[in-house]
């Protein structure tokens, strides 16, 4: 049965989405999947980024109805300002303050036609309650080429009183005719049979003592690991000449975001960071690890409890998190076989609650329509 919210149509917008790249490309991978998804379903998409380098091997073919513009601090090329019309919808990224000239052109098209237009501020996700209290609040603009108008904060999250997560509507249906051994041979991985493990993570203390455990392990280990700053802190701790034990390596190269989606679909236990790759690790059903971006005083942990209260994890997924995240006199300690199995059917139920529920795209498309 179709669910309700992809039987309701809404008329074609234009979007602004503006995009500045901080670091570790979550914030573009988020980016690029919002521009993609409101394309997919009609909509025009301009995805305005100071540093569109990651997109060659992210999204080496683009994607019909999203144009790519480049953006450098406060200014914009005046000749693409004025290729288009004001959009319907602005959109700033993660509190990126979109430039001056693109807000003026905003303003202006308000005051001028009378149309109601939409003004976004996507945040951060977070499990955290303060998020359902702020999601969909305006907040006044007092000053700049905004002045007098207002903007709309917009929370991912987890459940019906956020704004969700990005997926695809065809996203279970993929996932359910994936060929694991297929992909794993195109990509030159030789599995045979034994348990993998793919590694997305920055530079954890744990992250030694986790080799050292696939190393000694009992059980044969294939860990996947991805390119940047996860392989250089694997090959740091992995010289090449020492004997691998149970554990074998493999180094993926960077790759399109669906390629991506097939690793977490291959794998037994998925080690994910930031933001998007946990939403896409959910989505793929298997165990995981969550290293979350790391803050001052460790303000970072009290966000990954909320998570963890989420998701109903056992003591032990509860305990592992916790070593892998730095917290104090946390130890890091390989799951046994049955607390995988409760590890997986944790995730899993927690992808049916989501599933449950409109995605992020199609809240959002709803939100906009409801304030304009």
């Amino acid at each position: 049965m179709e669910s309700w919210w992809r039987a309701v149509e809404y008329p074609a917008m234009r979007w602004d989405i503006f995009c500045k790249v901080i670091d570790n490309h979550g914030d573009v991978g988020v980016c690029w999947r919002l521009a993609r998804a409101l394309a997919h379903d009609g909509d025009a998409v301009r995805l305005w980024i100071d540093d569109a380098s990651a997109l060659a091997w992210m999204a080496p073919h683009g994607f019909p109805g999203v144009t790519v513009l480049p953006w450098r601090g406060d200014e914009v090329a005046p000749e693409l300002l004025a290729a288009e019309a004001a959009p319907d919808v602005l959109v700033e990224a993660f509190g990126c303050d979109p430039a001056p000239a693109v807000i003026e052109q905003f303003a202006q098209a308000i005051r001028s036609d009378g149309r109601k237009r939409c003004w976004i501020n996507l945040e951060y996700l977070s499990a955290e309650p303060y998020v359902e209290r702020l999601h969909g609040l305006p907040s006044p603009v007092f000053r700049g080429p905004g002045e007098g108008l207002s903007k709309y904060f917009f929370y991912p999250g987890f459940t019906a009183a956020t704004g969700g997560l990005l997926r695809e509507d065809d996203l279970a249906a993929r996932r359910d005719g994936f060929d694991r051994a297929a992909w794993l041979s195109a990509q030159g991985i030789g599995w045979q049979g034994e348990r993998l493990v793919s590694l997305f993570s920055y530079e954890p203390a744990a992250l030694a003592p986790l080799l050292a455990q696939l190393r000694h392990g009992a059980e044969p280990t294939r860990l996947v690991v991805t390119a940047g700053r996860a392989g250089a802190a694997v090959r740091a701790l992995c010289p090449p000449d020492e004997p691998g034990g149970a554990l074998s390596l493999n180094w993926l190269p960077h790759v399109p975001q669906e390629e991506f989606d097939h690793l977490l679909w291959s794998c037994d236990l998925n080690f994910v960071r930031g933001e998007d790759s946990l939403v896409r690790a959910l989505w793929a059903g298997a165990p995981l690890a969550w290293q979350i971006y790391p803050q001052d005083d460790d303000a970072h942990h009290e966000k990954l409890n909320a998570f963890l209260d989420w998701l109903q994890a056992p003591a032990a997924l509860r305990r592992f998190h916790h070593a892998w995240n730095g917290f104090a006199g946390a130890r890091l300690e390989w799951p046994r076989a049955e607390e995988l199995r409760t590890w997986a059917d944790t995730v899993r139920g927690a992808r049916a609650r989501l599933l449950d529920q409109p995605g992020l795209a199609q809240r959002l498309r709803s939100f906009v329509a409801q304030k304009s």
